[in-house]
């Protein structure tokens, strides 16, 4: 009988594996699982053995190139105001209907505060040249919510992932110097450069998991290799390449019963008008932050300016970072007149959809 690979997050030789292949691999590698297996020590085959056991097993739920969408879609945070009794249809249809909305999550608040009744976060993607808030209306017609709100971001300060890596983190541990901010101005592309993102961007399937995953790819677009390459390298240079990355099941217990994560909180500060950028960086530099923006909350959200989320397995250990990050700022000066946290329960995350032939689609099937 053949011995059972371990599949768990858990296992000495997967976390070591996922500690690098959650949000280390940046850019766009011709060989992603060869720098896996360089900068976790762990030999090759067993890279690929493991991940893709991982994935049938669905503790791994996806492995794909990420890309910095903000440079190829408008993208905003959008709170939404939804009866209650509405609630979770509305959930339903946002992740499974709506292609273009990813992360979908219902949030609480320990406390009734400014925004406890906006329930429903989800983060909206249109193609460049297409409005968010005509998308939002239609989905505000389609689930019936009462009210929405766009928080574009006007910088980003973290963005990944890496749970395995984050979980032995101690509050307050942060980089030498503050985050430095990326912008989200949009690039234009060729049909040639499309053409290679898209297929670029979806999901590897278990069979893919090889030592060359891009040469199918390649094969899909009658391309030859070396100038699929060739294009990937030139996105990669327009800064439209996000990471290669193993997104984990950090939602549902494995078969095993073992969770990777049980508590995320949306991070609210907001800081005086012209400190945002400085703020920020103060923020994004803690290595809890998965994701830190600037997004402009408005008075629903008291004024909120600064928005970042923290994962971690008891909810606890997520407050302590926040205090940690809460006395940074005091301590360099930074004033906060309003803080909360908006903590995430039912969630789906997947990938938004940026083609413009797929919205074009979406909208004439959806149309009043």
């Amino acid at each position: 009988m053949q011995p059972t690979v371990p599949v768990e997050h858990s296992d000495p030789i997967n976390a070591k594996i996922l500690a690098i292949s959650e949000d280390l691999v940046s850019g766009f590698h011709e060989h992603p699982f060869h720098v896996i297996a360089e900068e976790s020590g762990v030999d090759l085959p067993t890279v690929l053995e493991r991940i893709r056991a991982m994935l049938e097993a669905g503790v791994i739920r996806r492995v794909r190139q990420t890309l910095l969408s903000t440079k190829l879609a408008h993208g905003a945070l959008v709170a939404w105001r939804v009866p209650e009794e509405k609630l979770n249809d509305a959930f339903d249809f946002m992740s499974k209907q709506d292609p273009f909305s990813g992360h979908v999550v219902i949030r609480s608040t320990d406390t009734e505060v400014s925004g406890s009744g906006y329930r429903l976060w989800t983060t909206l993607k249109v193609p460049v040249g297409e409005s968010l808030d005509e998308h939002a209306t239609v989905l505000s017609r389609l689930v019936g919510a009462e009210e929405y709100l766009l928080m574009p971001a006007n910088g980003v300060f973290a963005l990944g992932v890496g749970h395995v890596r984050r979980r032995s983190m101690e509050p307050g541990e942060k980089a030498e110097e503050p985050a430095v901010m990326m912008t989200t101005a949009t690039v234009d592309l060729t049909q040639e450069e499309w053409d290679v993102l898209l297929v670029l961007k979806e999901e590897l399937a278990a069979e893919e998991i090889v030592a060359q995953p891009w040469l199918g790819r390649a094969a899909q677009l009658g391309m030859p290799a070396e100038t699929f390459y060739k294009i990937a390298r030139g996105l990669n240079e327009k800064k439209v390449i996000g990471r290669f990355s193993t997104f984990l099941e950090h939602v549902k217990p494995s078969a095993a019963g073992e969770r990777v994560t049980r508590f995320n909180g949306l991070f609210h500060w907001a800081v005086p008008k012209g400190r945002e950028i400085e703020a920020g960086g103060e923020v994004g530099r803690h290595y809890c932050m998965t994701h830190c923006y600037w997004r402009e909350g408005g008075p629903q959200f008291g004024d909120v300016n600064i928005m970042g989320v923290v994962h971690g397995t008891e909810k606890d250990r997520v407050l302590a970072h926040k205090a940690a990050i809460d006395a940074h700022l005091d301590s360099v000066g930074i004033p906060v007149s309003y803080t909360n946290v908006f903590w995430g329960g039912r969630s789906e995350i997947k990938p938004s959809e940026i083609s413009p032939k797929v919205y074009h689609e979406w909208h004439a099937q959806h149309r009043a």
